[in-house]
């Protein structure tokens, strides 16, 4: 069994925030598998939504609590349905990269993301696969880091988002660790 974390804020105020490229992913992901719609299970403090993905049965996690303790919702799925650190993947913004750049690694530090850096210290490990969709763009220095994550996308930006997550799913598709 595989888990595939999207990270995000989940109120709606910040559908379309930087911050939330890793629920758009996983949306998109969603429809691509026909997975199920996506429920709560509090005692997750997540929304679930489960189906397959190359015939492995797959759980797709939206985390229903604060960024920075994305752990919270991650570690007790992975605990319950016995899921391997190798089957565990996390998809999540990138500050660092610039937008529309896609980003897969098998291990590595939590560049700064406080929601991996969460789920690396829940799991007592940061070697788990990651794909990392970069936001930065020409705006970017006029912000500080939480305004800028937290601020809508570009209308060009909100153009590309379907073929950058397409492309970023694919890479994560195609990965042999994904088999």
């Amino acid at each position: 069994m595989r888990l595939i974390v999207g990270l995000g804020n989940f109120p709606e105020k910040y559908a379309l925030t930087r911050h939330n490229f890793g629920f758009l992913a996983l949306e998109a992901l969603s429809k691509k598998y026909n997975f199920t719609p996506f429920k709560l299970e509090s005692k997750f403090k997540a929304q679930l939504s489960y189906g397959e993905i190359k015939g492995e049965k797959t759980i797709l996690c939206k985390p229903q609590t604060l960024m920075n303790l994305s752990g919270e919702a991650v570690g007790p799925i992975m605990k319950f349905y016995k899921i391997p650190l190798e089957s565990l993947v996390v998809l999540t913004d990138d500050l660092d990269q610039d937008f529309g750049a896609t980003r897969l690694r098998v291990k590595g530090s939590d560049g700064g993301q406080r929601g991996l850096r969460h789920i690396t210290k829940v799991l007592g490990s940061a070697e788990y696969l990651r794909l990392k969709f970069g936001i930065k763009n020409e705006f970017r220095a006029r912000f500080n880091a939480a305004d800028f994550v937290l601020g809508k996308f570009t209308a060009e930006e909100q153009a590309a988002l379907g073929a950058v997550i397409a492309e970023g799913l694919e890479k994560l598709i195609r990965f042999d660790r994904f088999s």
